[in-house]
């Protein structure tokens, strides 16, 4: 786990790395969001303790700017100039927490625990939600078919009269739905449609 500091504060950069790899955590120090912007991003859990004020350019604009770009890096805001519009802009856009200097080692300490805490499950879902596009995508066009008609609750015959299939085809290619799904029950199949979005209106039609 790495946690990114930007500051051009030299001093304030020198303790807050000091104090961060104390507690066993890797750490990068930048005086420049340009020089954060250059590094290799992170590829674990990790989180930006981004100070508000820096020399030319402001802290809550480049928050901004890396939402905009999709970077989803947890945000912990420092300033020693706070005041409560500051405050609402950051957390509206994003920061996990925002510390008026000076702060505590305990405080910094604990807000960098929570933001690991959430890159590291916000990772943990995305690996999740692609392992299960990968299962779906490795489904043939039919079988997508079929698993969008038994996660109504369809029965194989049903899906067969509709599908103008014989239910043993049905009986097949669901097989293969679950297989391919790795799914170990209807109600697991009916989660991973739920997670996909693949319940449209023409299935909802059926309301079972």
């Amino acid at each position: 786990m790495t946690v990114y500091v930007i500051d051009d504060d030299p001093e304030v950069l020198g303790s807050l790395g000091s104090l961060l790899r104390s507690t066993g955590l890797d750490v990068a120090l930048f005086q420049t969001p340009r020089e954060f912007l250059a590094a290799a991003p992170p590829t674990a859990a990790s989180c930006l303790v981004l100070d508000v004020r820096l020399r030319g350019q402001n802290g809550l604009d480049f928050q901004e700017q890396l939402a905009r770009e999709g970077v989803a890096i947890p945000v912990i805001l420092i300033t020693g100039h706070g005041d409560i519009p500051m405050t609402v802009r950051g957390m509206k856009a994003g920061a996990v927490d925002f510390l008026p200097k000076p702060f505590t080692e305990e405080q910094m300490l604990a807000a960098v625990d929570s933001a690991l805490a959430r890159d590291r499950e916000r990772r943990e879902h995305a690996a999740g939600a692609d392992a299960l596009q990968r299962c779906y995508e490795r489904l043939t066009p039919r079988e997508q078919e079929v698993m969008g008609l038994v996660v109504t609750g369809l029965m194989n015959k049903q899906i067969a009269a509709r599908m103008a299939l014989s239910e043993i085809t049905v009986k097949i290619h669901r097989g293969n739905v679950m297989r391919k799904m790795e799914a170990q029950s209807l109600a697991d199949l009916v989660r991973m449609a739920e997670s996909l979005g693949i319940r449209d209106d023409t299935i909802h039609r059926f309301n079972i």
